[in-house]
C-alpha cells in the first residue's frame, strides 16, 4: 500500500504546490513524453536476434512515472503525431507513414503502448512504482499487453504461428533486459525525488 502522505505518482511529487506550475509541468510532461518516445523508437542497440528499441520501456516508465490519465495522453498524443503523418514511429518514413503504417504489421504493439500506459499508471498510483520487486512485476506486466497486442495483431494479419514467430520470439530476451532496466530505474527516481523533496 502506498504511503497516505505522498502523492501517488512521480509527476505528483514533482508539481504538488503550484497549480501554475503543475499546468506548465503537465505540458512539458506530454512533450517530453512524445519526444522520448520518438528518440527510443529511432536509437536501436544491437542485440540478438533482433536489435532492441527501448519504446516499449519509454511506455511504461512514462505509465508508471505520469499515473493512468496523463501517461494514456502521452502516449495518445505521440500516436495521434503519427497518425497525422510526422515520422515519429520506427521505420518512419521508410516504411510509411500516418494511417497507413499504423494498420500495418506493427498496428498491435501500438494499440499495446496506450493500453500498457494506462496499465502501468494504474498500477503505480497504487505504489507498485515504489519498489523493486512491484516495478519489476510492472514491467512484465506491461510487456505482457504490449506483445499480447502485437501478436494477436499480427495473427490476424499472417496466421497464429507466424504471429508467435515474428511478434514475439525474437523479443523475449530483449524484453527481460528492459523489464530489469525500469524494475531498477524507476524505485531510483522516487528515492531521487524523495531526497529532494
Amino acid at each position: 500500500m502506498l504511503d497516505a502522505r505522498l502523492p501517488g505518482t512521480l509527476i505528483d511529487t514533482a508539481w504538488s504546490n503550484s497549480s501554475t506550475a503543475r499546468r506548465f509541468g503537465l505540458l512539458a510532461a506530454v512533450v517530453s513524453g512524445v519526444c522520448l518516445l520518438t528518440l527510443s523508437a529511432k536509437l536501436q542497440v544491437p542485440f540478438y536476434p533482433v536489435p532492441m528499441t527501448m519504446q516499449t520501456l519509454v511506455v511504461l516508465m512514462i505509465g508508471m512515472a505520469c499515473g493512468r490519465v496523463l501517461g494514456t495522453a502521452t502516449v495518445a498524443a505521440y500516436l495521434l503525431a503519427g497518425a497525422a503523418g510526422l515520422p515519429v514511429f520506427a521505420g518512419t518514413p521508410e516504411r510509411g507513414i500516418g494511417l497507413a503504417y499504423m494498420m500495418g504489421p506493427t498496428g498491435g504493439f501500438l494499440l499495446g503502448f496506450l493500453i500498457a500506459a494506462w496499465l502501468a499508471g494504474v498500477l503505480a498510483e497504487r505504489g507498485w512504482s515504489s519498489s523493486f520487486l512491484l516495478s519489476a512485476a510492472a514491467m512484465v506486466v506491461g510487456h505482457v499487453v504490449i506483445l499480447s497486442a502485437g501478436v494477436a495483431w499480427l495473427s490476424a494479419l499472417v496466421g497464429l504461428e507466424k504471429g508467435i514467430a515474428l511478434g514475439l520470439m525474437p523479443f523475449l530476451v530483449t524484453t527481460l533486459v528492459k523489464c530489469a532496466l525500469g524494475a531498477v530505474s524507476i524505485p531510483l527516481i522516487w528515492r531521487a525525488f524523495g531526497r529532494n523533496a
